[in-house]
């Protein structure tokens, strides 16, 4: 039934990678069960056989789809089924597309989609690498054409030594989180996170990386060899090289003096007039078909701004090539948020408000991996008028999840520990106007808000992008690098290298390309030049506004306080249906978090109400301290005394001697029910009784006088043994 079925099967970082084809999806052009470890991953991969009409992009969908089943979970959504993709799921799909994508025509417009569907999920073995290699296996020995195939792998930092797809023990103790995509022969993508890693270290781990990642290129080339389908043809959307020569000609002069400004408005303004004379002239004769004049236009400023960057090293706005746009920061923007700080880099402008609270609203994960929670959240929101543009909001795109994900990535390794500072955070980047490089504008901006709004960072951190423009000979040929790219720069370039870090090293990477891949020359240059420009940032424009954390949170964030106590008295402190934290947090106006290890958070905005939460917590779960002095309620009244709860669940006696400084007839001549008193703790007793004396504390309080003879005598004892019998402290 299955007389296509192969397996493919070699090694990888010690464990077993097989590829099976021919079995399942075989409708699809193609179709992979990648298997690593344990973990599985279908890998199919489909092409229309006609081009998508009017659009003048390469139409590639990739679908990373995590399956709740592959870890023997039922997923915890209303429905109990998968609805739509998560963040990382997400972020995975970016990984698998941004090395496949380069690899296309760049003339094809036919619909291909990418589909790397989890089945079966081994800890120590990452499903992510095993989709990217199944999916380039899969696209490899399809009739979809195409350039590959690539590998991924993941990169490690263990006990200093570099690690290759560490295991599910060393991934929790790793100093680094890379993950490296690669052709045969160039590095095709770079996905980084890092506790402040030196450039060198980082290069060594990629080029590591890189080596393996050829072993699995040449493994994928054999099967392609044995049983790869011929590439099916397709129509190319290249326009006829004649027309394009003629309407170059004709506007070739304006483009050049519509692009040569510093202002993204100026420049649009310019071009517009120019589109409206060539669809005027030639409209005509692209009849039906007068998008082909845009991507025409498109096509002649890049080669503008690729001939001034490459041959002229000639920037669109007069800068040098290692030189970075104007910059600005600023502090305490908005009034009652708890931190914001903005960062401006040429037209590139992003607003970042870091807010804090307890850590139980960290935000809670229902994913495929052991990530159960996020205490740092960061958000980054694209709108529509950061360019000038009208679109309705509609939510995050996958963009702008990914750019909030690596500046979360970026400050993370920077971040105090929950036992330092035990807060959640989240922070949220507005770009409010976009001209290239907002990503690393967001991460310079959110150092801003978090040490202005007092959170205790390690180290500040500054992100930096880096640009390439190759000749005709590619990435081995005369290429050219420059620093700080704009959005013109990026769209008609061939890289966009974003690297941030501390003065220390980095913390994060990503490598977008249109190009094949990169030498290790081109990566090495890339890194001097964000590490020099990254320190400037940091010494120049964000240390002279505000040089470390504030000392002081803002009076509208909240106050966080912590303790730790036994947790076997957590049930004590929660109290019979919870009424006890209940009652605890009305007295204070405060939240109280209890973790299963002791761990109490206490949340309040008044510090003092913060304090004495913990104080009484405290007291609930060791006992009162003998000697110390508290203010009780009253809650009960015998003949013999008053009961006195000096906090919610702690309750003792006042006998009627101890009452007061004078003698005591009556119990209610001196204390009501309801009545808040101060109390002196006396000891307790060998049946665990509480004695209080408030008699005591008026001594030593308010220094009042005791008169002679004002020992009451001991009445009824039998019938304050009788109703304190089930009392429980």
């Amino acid at each position: 039934m299955f007389e296509n079925y192969k397996v493919y099967e070699t090694t990888l970082a010690g464990r077993p990678l097989k590829l099976e084809t021919g079995k399942m999806a075989q409708l699809a052009n193609a179709s992979v069960l990648a298997s690593y470890g344990e973990t599985q991953v279908l890998c199919n991969v489909t092409a229309s056989a006609k081009p998508r009409e009017g659009v003048d992009f390469f139409p590639l969908s990739v679908d990373y789809e995590e399956k709740m089943y592959s870890v023997g979970r039922i997923p915890g959504s209303f429905q109990r089924r998968e609805s739509r993709p998560s963040e990382k799921a997400i972020l995975t799909s970016r990984c698998i597309d941004r090395p496949i994508r380069p690899l296309f025509p760049k003339d094809m417009r036919n619909d291909c989609s990418v589909v790397a569907t989890v089945m079966s999920v081994d800890p120590d073995c990452s499903p992510e690498i095993a989709a990217m290699i199944g999916v380039s296996a899969a696209i490899a020995i399809s009739d979809i054409p195409w350039d590959g195939p690539i590998s991924g792998v993941k990169v490690g930092l263990v006990d200093g030594e570099i690690v290759i797809n560490p295991t599910l023990e060393q991934r929790k103790v790793t100093q680094m989180d890379v993950t490296v995509a690669s052709t045969g022969d160039l590095v095709a993508m770079i996905e980084a996170g890092a506790n402040e890693i030196p450039d060198d270290l980082m290069f060594e781990a990629i080029m590591k990386a890189h080596e393996v990642n050829k072993e699995v290129v040449a493994f994928i080339n054999k099967i392609v060899a044995e049983i790869g389908k011929e590439k099916m043809s397709f129509e190319s959307s290249d326009p006829d090289p004649v027309i394009f020569e003629e309407i170059e000609n004709f506007c070739i002069e304006d483009v050049k003096k519509a692009l040569d400004t510093d202002d993204k408005l100026v420049r649009d303004a310019a071009l517009l007039p120019i589109y409206a004379a060539v669809h005027e002239k030639y409209d005509e004769q692209f009849e039906n078909n007068e998008a082909k004049l845009d991507e025409i236009m498109y096509l002649i400023q890049k080669h503008v701004v690729r001939n001034w960057l490459k041959n002229e090293k000639k920037r669109v706005d007069g800068r040098g090539i290692d030189e970075i746009r104007p910059l600005n920061a600023q502090i305490d923007l908005l009034d009652r948020v708890h931190g914001s700080g903005m960062f401006t880099r040429g037209q590139t402008q992003v607003l970042s408000i870091a807010t804090l609270a307890p850590v139980s609203e960290a935000q809670k994960l229902d994913g495929i991996d052991e990530e159960v929670e996020k205490r740092y959240i960061h958000h980054y929101n694209f709108p529509s008028y950061s360019v000038g543009e009208t679109k309705p909001s509609r939510g995050p795109g996958r963009r702008e999840i990914g750019h909030g994900a690596l500046a979360e990535r970026s400050l993370i390794p920077v971040l105090p520990s929950v036992d330092e500072f035990p807060y959640a955070i989240r922070v949220v980047s507005e770009v409010l106007s976009s001209n290239g490089s907002t990503s690393q504008g967001s991460v310079c901006g959110s150092t801003l808000a978090l040490m202005a709004a007092g959170v205790p960072i390690k180290a500040p951190v500054a992100g930096i992008s880096c640009g390439l423009i190759t000749g005709d000979d590619g990435v081995y040929g005369d290429y050219m690098t420059m620093i700080d790219i704009q959005g013109l720069e990026d769209f008609y370039g061939d890289m966009d290298f974003k690297v941030a870090g501390t003065k220390n090293g980095i913390t994060s990477i990503q490598m977008d390309l249109k190009v094949h891949g990169l030498t290790p020359e081109i990566i090495k240059e890339a890194f001097a030049k964000t590490n020099k420009a990254r320190n400037y940032i940091l010494d120049e424009i964000m240390l002279p506004v505000i040089s470390e954390p504030r000392a002081e949170l803002s009076k509208y964030a909240p106050k966080m306080l912590t303790t730790l106590i036994n947790p076997e008295k957590i049930g004590d402190v929660i109290g019979k249906q919870g009424k006890t934290i209940q009652k605890l947090q009305e007295m204070c106006n405060c939240t109280i978090n209890i973790e299963d290890d002791g761990r109490v958070f206490v949340s309040a905005l008044d510090i003092d109400k913060a304090q004495a939460a913990i104080g009484m917590v405290e007291t609930i779960a060791n006992g009162p301290e003998i000697g110390a002095i508290y203010k009780g309620v009253v809650t009960r009244i015998m003949s013999f005394g008053a009961f006195v709860e000096i906090v919610p669940g702690v309750e003792g006696l006042v006998h009627i001697s101890k009452l007061d400084v004078k003698r005591t007839e009556n119990v209610t001549d001196v204390v009501s029910v309801g009545d808040e008193i101060i109390v002196k703790v006396l000891e307790l007793d060998d049946q665990d009784r509480l004695n209080l004396s408030r008699r005591d504390a008026l001594v030593e309080i308010e220094g009042a006088v005791v008169e002679d003879n004002a020992e009451a005598p001991d009445r009824n004892r039998g019938d304050r043994r009788k109703s304190r019998g089930n009392f429980k402290r």
